[in-house]
């Protein structure tokens, strides 16, 4: 374990701009989510139902515009693509916060189809800044400051809810991430190798075999079956038949489509089902034992993890499969169903939090090791809808049990479901490795 490559790493100044960049564009929205649900609850007097519907349509309309907002990147480039996002941002979140209910859930959609692709872009240009090691370590970096981001976001959030108003934050909200597009445009990270300040162009040679097998010659054997990779060498071939079938049954612009990569969307959304679950689970287990008020110790408890998790994972010579991690968080996000009060919740969030930052930066850097560079912001935008996607499916999920069964159920269903995601994949891998052919 070198902890040395972080420093390494933070001295490569377009790296070190980007992280900071990443930071600035993140915390708009990560004070968004509490001050949304205090407007639909305390300024329309609507139920926390009706937030959760409202929080949902901006998550479906994330999922649905990553893709488009990605491909946008690729064809036309970075500051171009922002554009959209940037009017969008600035004119939705001022006009919204002032409508009645029924129109809101409409700008609400409008919104998030439009939300500035910041995960998308920093992670597409790590991906082509940096090689190698320097790469997961990097992707570490980004989910740690994420996760310090938000630490902070929802807090600011809070106080401009309570102190100021819920409309005006909000529009403060759209305004900042407007400012955040521009200081993007700016910037101008690169997106594609030869660009300026990235890597150099791979041969073409190159790039095609990049899009299956620089994972799994980067991991030594010894490590084939605690850490393995989604695809062992004897099944390249089968997977590159199995790609092109793929290509031929939905268009040549879907052939960068693998089983590999496939299963790394899968990890994604059970990640975004768990998180967004554990965090319903926390809210109603503060609210059920009358703490609601200490809910930014809980939350500071399991963010912290997440970072001290980050920094270990990054710091590792070798990769662990994103579907261990994810069967491990899932797994370790169980036992919180125990918790009684603020300080057990605390000290049972920090086991599945120190898994929470490892399983979104093994998952983005097989992305970016799956696919082709000219597919790959597309590639990262359907990572993001995974991601969103889970989120959507998980506060239901929870929220049914609890409300069904108590908090305890929603940590079991989120857990559980995570859990049995990862054991699915890693069972659907040891199969395909039996049946793949040698030599």
């Amino acid at each position: 374990m070198n902890f040395a490559v972080y420093l390494e790493l933070l001295r490569v100044v377009p790296v070190r701009r980007l992280l900071l960049v990443g930071m600035v564009a993140r915390f708009p929205h990560s004070a968004a989510g509490v001050l949304l649900t205090l407007h639909v609850v305390q300024t329309l007097d609507r139920g926390y139902a009706a937030a959760g519907t409202v929080a949902a349509l901006v998550t479906i309309g994330i999922a649905v515009g990553a893709p488009w907002r990605g491909r946008r990147v690729d064809s036309v480039g970075l500051r171009r693509a922002l554009i959209p996002s940037i009017i969008a941002e600035a004119v939705i979140w001022s006009i919204a916060p002032r409508l009645p209910y029924e129109w809101l859930l409409l700008a609400a959609l409008v919104g998030g189809l439009f939300t500035l692709p910041v995960f998308s872009v920093v992670r597409q240009s790590l991906g082509v800044l940096v090689e190698g090691q320097s790469r997961r370590t990097a992707f570490t970096l980004d989910a740690i400051s994420t996760e310090t981001i938000f630490m902070v976001g929802p807090a600011v959030g809070i106080v401009l809810a309570t102190q100021v108003s819920t409309v005006l934050g909000l529009t403060l909200v759209g305004f900042a991430t407007a400012a955040a597009g521009i200081l993007l445009m700016i910037y101008n990270p690169p997106t594609r190798t030869g660009q300026p300040g990235a890597l150099p162009a791979p041969s073409e040679a190159e790039d095609s075999a990049m899009a299956v097998e620089s994972v799994v010659a980067a991991a030594p054997a010894r490590v084939n079956e605690a850490s393995a990779e989604l695809m062992p060498r004897a099944a390249v071939p089968m997977l590159r038949r199995m790609g092109g079938r793929v290509g031929s049954r939905f268009g040549s612009r879907f052939a960068w489509v693998t089983i590999p990569l496939a299963v790394v969307m899968a990890v994604a959304a059970g990640a975004g089902l768990a998180l967004s679950g554990t965090e319903v689970g926390i809210i109603a287990t503060l609210e059920h034992t009358g703490k609601e008020e200490q809910l930014g110790l809980v939350f500071a408890a399991w963010c912290a993890a997440s970072i001290v998790g980050g920094l270990l994972y990054g710091a590792l010579h070798k990769p662990i499969s994103p579907l261990v991690l994810l069967l491990g968080m899932g797994v370790l996000t169980i036992p919180m169903a125990f918790a009684t009060d603020t300080l057990s919740l605390s000290l049972l969030s920090i086991a599945p939090g120190l898994l929470c930052a490892p399983v979104l930066s093994a998952a983005s850097e097989k992305v970016a090791d799956l696919v082709p560079e000219k597919r790959r912001g597309e590639a990262m935008g359907w990572y993001g809808s995974a991601l969103t996607s889970g989120v959507a499916v998980g506060a239901p999920l929870a929220g049914l049990l609890i409300d069904t069964a108590g908090p305890w159920g929603g940590f079991v269903a989120v857990g559980g479901a995570a859990a049995l995601i990862g054991t699915a994949g890693l069972a659907a891998q040891q199969v395909r490795r039996r049946r793949a052919p040698v030599g």
